[in-house]
């Protein structure tokens, strides 16, 4: 991944999420892409692991749902050969990384990172 290219992504994914656009954000994503997040572990139960779009948009939408104040700010971005890690801060001051694989120009496998990820809601999800 380029750092012209990265810095695109990284606008376009945090603008997507900022305005709580989800199927914008799904278009970085490949249909079999695999997902995992202690906060999906805690929105969806079980082990936190989501795999294909469509079950991602359902566990988005319903993240959303409950954290209507979502906000992203981008605070570095880290470019791989095949990965990119973008470092925010979320709306409760949460410091997350979002590591994200891709396969050509869509991700086939990303991970949501806490510090602190053991709290009880480490992205305001009561």
């Amino acid at each position: 991944m380029d750092l012209d290219n990265t810095e695109r992504f990284v606008n376009s994914w945090a603008s997507a999420w900022n305005t709580h656009d989800v199927e914008a954000v799904l278009a970085h994503f490949d249909e079999d892409v695999t997902f995992s997040s202690p906060v999906a572990a805690r929105v969806l139960g079980g082990d936190g692991v989501v795999h294909g779009k469509d079950a991602l948009r359902a566990y988005w939408t319903r993240a959303l749902a409950l954290v209507p104040d979502l906000r992203f700010e981008v605070l570095g971005s880290y470019a791989g050969v095949d990965c990119l890690v973008i470092h925010y801060r979320n709306q409760v001051g949460g410091l997350v990384n979002e590591v994200l694989v891709f396969d050509g120009p869509l991700v086939v496998r990303g991970y949501g990172t806490y510090l602190g990820g053991d709290r009880p809601s480490p992205a305001g999800i009561d």
